[in-house]
């Protein structure tokens, strides 16, 4: 009896796992799995703005062909030479002198004009001064070409009344304080012509010819007149003030009559710029023809 009981324990060991191979995936697991519910679609994407394409660059119109600058330097001979570099020297022992290209020099004397990198320079005589030539500079061309020379001038009284301007223009505080100062002072030349104080007559003469520029050198006139008569009425009235303010019985105290001077002496600073600016559109119109 023993015997069969072992027996029938070994067969069962045995058989159990191939009844376990053989049984179908699908009876081994009975519980069944969890429903997982749809993601929810993301809008966010689809509310995104498409990004914008990049706008087309505008054409640039091409550049001029890049050519080596070669100034120019006319001789009172006639000749003109040609130059990559031209500068001014100015030695401390002898006189000053154009070097071409580092190596030719040229006395200033027997130059009628030359160009460099800072625009274009003629040799001639100003105005009513010396037979001495001095160096203009050209800032504007045509039938009436302007010039300009800079020079240091030293202003030892600390104040001076009048300055010089662009167009003949005045400067109502001078030299401030005194010590150095850079003076321009500017030219004019008609047809190449002479050289001429730049002036609201000078011009008056010269534009003749044209109704427009004649009008505008009316009011530049009539500005000017003003500005002389702001600072005279100014002048005396604060000079008169000033008097009051130290003859009083009852001791110093400002007059009212430099009070009164104060307007009379902001008057210039508005009609001034006035008067250089019809100045100004009087050229233009004289040089387009209108």
């Amino acid at each position: 009896m023993l015997l069969r009981t072992l027996s029938f324990l070994t067969l069962s060991a045995l058989a159990t796992p191939v009844l376990a191979q053989q049984t179908p995936r699908g009876e081994l697991n009975t519980v069944p799995a969890p429903v997982v519910p749809p993601a929810a679609p993301d809008t966010s994407r689809a509310l995104a703005p498409a990004p914008a394409a990049p706008a087309p660059r505008q054409p640039q119109a091409p550049l001029p062909p890049a050519n080596t600058t070669r100034y120019a330097v006319g001789l009172k001979s006639g000749q003109v030479l040609k130059g990559y570099d031209v500068e001014v020297k100015q030695p401390l022992l002898g006189r000053t002198f154009l070097l071409v290209d580092g190596q030719q020099k040229l006395d200033l004397n027997d130059v009628r004009y030359y160009e460099d990198e800072t625009g274009f320079y003629v040799r001639t005589t100003l105005p009513g001064r010396s037979k001495r030539e001095s160096t203009l500079r050209r800032d504007r061309v045509g039938r009436i070409s302007l010039y300009s020379i800079t020079s240091q001038q030293y202003n030892n009284s600390g104040y001076s009344p009048y300055g010089y301007g662009r167009y003949g223009g005045y400067n109502p505080y001078g030299g401030g304080l005194g010590g150095y100062r850079t003076v321009r002072t500017e030219y004019f030349s008609k047809d190449n012509g002479p050289i001429e104080d730049l002036s609201v007559k000078n011009l008056q003469l010269a534009t003749l010819d044209n109704q427009g520029s004649q009008q505008m050198l009316a009011n530049a006139r009539r500005y000017q007149t003003y500005t002389t008569l702001s600072y005279v009425g100014a002048g005396g009235l604060l000079l008169a003030g000033v008097l009051s303010s130290f003859g009083n019985s009852n001791g110093f105290s400002v007059s009212p009559l430099v009070y009164a001077a104060i307007p009379l002496a902001i008057v210039p600073l508005v009609v001034g710029g006035k008067s250089q600016d019809s100045i100004k559109q009087a050229i233009l119109l004289y040089n387009r023809g209108q």
